[in-house]
């Protein structure tokens, strides 16, 4: 590597099969393997009933997505030890999670729950349904989910605290001024060259509350 060359740059260290990633971090201890379930166990179940965020992960034709998934805690419903529900509340239409699920059902979600350091990881496979009696199941207001999806439980285990404390992610002494970083409607004007950005983050905070469900 040259001096003007910059270290990501540097294909010469990169590594290529799963012996030379052995050589950088050994094997994994009993309790990084022990913990893994191939449904919800019991223990796990008030996890993910106490969990109001879970981020959802999908594969599609175009590469890999990741889309934020929140509700009261207890959004994700456990219908049996084996199948979890998770309903599509109102979003942005792009249905990229969605469209994905039909080309590749394999999904993952981690579950996150407010001042809890562990997170809980779940690996399935899911399918879409709009059965009226399961979407009146998530009724909220009136107002019904426009799919859920059916996930056939395969891997289920808790990650450790350790990206949590490393981030400080629930500690309220750390959380930054939002006026600090770009603006929704900011960032549309400039990348759209039409919208009107001010008027778009005057009228957000009102419309994300009138459009929840």
């Amino acid at each position: 590597m040259s001096d003007s060359t910059a270290p990501w740059q540097d294909r010469s260290h990169d590594v290529r099969d799963v012996d030379a990633l052995r050589g950088l971090y050994g094997w994994p201890g009993e309790t990084s393997t022990s913990k893994e379930s191939d449904h919800i166990h019991p223990l796990y179940r008030p996890y993910i009933e106490a969990a109001p965020f879970a981020v959802l992960a999908t594969r599609g034709p175009h590469g890999l997505d990741t889309s934020p998934r929140g509700d009261r805690p207890g959004f994700v419903q456990v219908a049996d030890a084996h199948t979890l529900l998770l309903p599509d509340r109102r979003g942005n239409n792009r249905i990229d999670s969605l469209r994905n699920v039909l080309h590749d059902p394999a999904v993952a979600l981690l579950f996150l729950i407010p001042g809890v350091g562990e997170a809980l990881r779940v690996n399935g496979l899911a399918r879409i349904s709009s059965a009226p009696t399961l979407l009146q199941r998530f009724e909220v207001d009136g107002k019904l989910p426009r799919s859920v999806l059916v996930i056939e439980v395969k891997l289920v285990f808790f990650q450790c605290a350790r990206a949590i404390k490393r981030s400080g992610l629930w500690d309220a002494t750390v959380q930054i001024d939002r006026s600090r970083l770009p603006s929704p409607g900011l960032i549309l004007q400039t990348l759209s060259g039409s919208i009107d950005g001010q008027a778009y983050d005057a009228a957000l905070q009102e419309r994300q509350q009138q459009t929840l469900y």
